[in-house]
């Protein structure tokens, strides 16, 4: 199991008012999987290198589509050069990027767009990590793997998490 793993399972995959992600990642920006849940779609180079030119020249994506797995998302305002978002029919799927990788959250009904986005941007706020999840982020992109044992969260993060205000 990926030392990223309970990331996805524990804090993507999570209850947010009763309603959960139809399925979550955690990709590096040369498109590597670092962690996926069970029903995550294959996702394709060019996909992550459309997402990452998106990422550098916002807007690129809107006329063309996100694509995962092969999947198209009508292209919806997000936040230019860090968030993503993406609408297909009564679901979608929001993009957070990271200095390292790119969060990814997909969603059906009944879960709203602003539930899957609180999951997934909460997650993906590098502020909220500490220097030694900092530190563990740098190894495992360059030895391949994270060298720890025990992942913690903060409370910070945690919270942030579970955090359902405005």
């Amino acid at each position: 199991m990926s030392a990223w793993q309970p990331y996805v399972d524990d804090h993507l995959m999570c209850e947010i008012e009763g309603n959960y992600l139809s399925s979550a990642a955690i990709i590096g920006h040369d498109g590597s999987v670092w962690s996926q849940s069970p029903t995550f779609p294959q996702i394709k180079p060019e996909e992550v290198a459309a997402m990452m030119n998106d990422f550098a020249e916002p807007g690129t994506l809107a006329p063309t589509g996100l694509y995962l797995g092969g999947t198209k998302y009508m292209v919806i305002q997000g936040e230019p050069g860090a968030v993503i978002r993406g609408k297909k029919g009564p679901g979608g799927v929001t993009v957070k990027k990271t200095n390292m990788a790119l969060i990814i959250g997909i969603y059906d009904e009944p879960m709203t767009p602003g539930q899957c986005n609180m999951i997934v941007e909460r997650l993906g706020t590098a502020d909220e990590w500490t220097e030694e999840q900092r530190v563990l982020t740098a190894e495992a992109v360059h030895y391949g793997n994270v060298k720890y044992r025990g992942w913690q969260l903060t409370t910070v993060m945690l919270n942030s998490l579970n955090f359902l205000g405005p």
